[in-house]
């Protein structure tokens, strides 16, 4: 899946803006390199956490606790970027308490899949392991929201995010799982399984990407706890498309119904606290700071911030970016004229319905991201 992921984070940039302008946009901010590598191993790190989370404790209570990440982020934005900072009470109040019901919503969810027996003997060691990965993936926020107040774009971020997320990732497997004998590269002897790793990759980081540009224009106190009702739509593909509640209880039904609408209202309550002018004006003094910092230039950095960014910057794509997007092209080709469809139970009626809803998801949160950001 990190192939997947790595792919994809090279081919989307280069198809969006080219990576003349990748590039140009990176050498510009060169301090922020290193911070963005920084991020993709942390991001390795708490993923590599969850899978010790889920041995020992089981995903239905791993999950909620590492997506207690929000809050972390909620505390870095206001402590080291002045997030916050201005706004009336009334809209604190709505992005600390949306935050903190979305986080409870996470747990009713997660607490609804379990169906009796224990977490195991390890249950600590899980335990540890979860909040391991919900500090790391609530710091590794802290880089993003660096790099978006000094201008760079998040295609620029994600593309040398992604080095250091996969040379992580491969540094992890040698040393924890037998080396060069480890199972993820017997995975290469398994074809028929690749592409469907390769594709959840490439469709995590579509839904990556938005969360990114959230993160820029709506800071990480409000945009990293909005993107974690990513757990609603899962819960829609396994209650309707694989049938996982078809024998609950009453008592877990409640749970999936009181944790869906807790999560929708906390949602609601941060998505309408607006920020203020003041508030706006503390963002603009923490864009100021960083300017200082690195010798850039508060206007043209401003600029970039709102999202006006380089418009005569050269975004014409070169013969090599036609090479990266036909070579990922052709892996996909390759892997799916080899892929075997899982023997899975599914009702295809609702997979056709989610994923039309998926697509026009798609189509028109790009298309308002393009008229407002140009993916500036």
């Amino acid at each position: 899946m990190v192939a997947g992921v790595f792919t994809a984070r090279w081919t989307f940039p280069t198809l969006l803006k080219g990576t003349g302008y990748v590039f140009a946009d990176l050498m510009q901010k060169k301090h922020l390199i290193v911070w963005a590598l920084l991020a993709g191993a942390l991001w390795a790190v708490a993923n590599t956490l969850t899978v010790f989370a889920i041995r020992d404790v089981g995903l239905a209570v791993a999950f909620p606790m590492w997506n207690a990440n929000a809050l972390i982020g909620l505390f870095w934005g206001r402590v080291l970027f002045r997030e916050l900072e201005g706004a009336s009470g009334k809209n604190i109040g709505k992005v600390v308490v949306g935050a903190i019901a979305i986080v409870i919503a996470a747990v009713m969810l997660g607490f609804s899949t379990i169906h009796g027996g224990s977490m195991g003997q390890h249950a600590f060691r899980g335990i540890a392991a979860a909040l391991g990965a919900s500090l790391m993936w609530g710091t590794m926020y802290v880089p993003y929201r660096k790099a978006y107040l000094s201008g760079m774009n998040p295609l620029s971020f994600v593309t040398a995010f992604t080095v250091g997320e996969l040379g992580t990732v491969l540094v992890l497997t040698l040393a924890l799982d037998g080396g060069l004998h480890s199972s993820a590269f017997q995975l290469f002897h398994m074809p028929g399984v690749l592409f469907w790793l390769f594709l959840g990759g490439f469709v995590w980081v579509i839904g990556d990407l938005f969360q990114q540009f959230a993160a820029k224009y709506l800071g990480i106190g409000r945009g990293i706890p909005l993107s974690n009702t990513n757990q609603l739509w899962g819960l829609a593909w396994g209650a309707l498309v694989f049938g996982e509640l078809a024998g609950a209880d009453r008592q877990h039904m409640l749970l999936v119904i009181g944790g869906s609408v807790t999560m929708i209202l906390g949602a609601l309550a941060i998505s309408t606290a607006v920020a203020s002018a003041k508030e706006n004006s503390s963002t603009n003094e923490a864009v100021l700071r960083e300017c200082n910092r690195y010798g850039l230039d508060y206007h043209r950095t401003i600029m970039a911030q709102a999202g006006d960014e380089f418009g005569g910057r050269d975004e014409r794509r070169r013969w090599w970016d036609y090479v990266i997007v036909l070579s990922a092209t052709g892996i996909f080709l390759a892997l799916g004229l080899r892929a075997v469809v899982p023997p899975l139970a599914m009702d295809f009626k609702w997979v056709a319905i989610l994923g039309v809803v998926l697509v026009l998801s798609l189509i028109a949160g790009g298309l308002s991201l393009w008229r407002r950001t140009r993916f500036c």
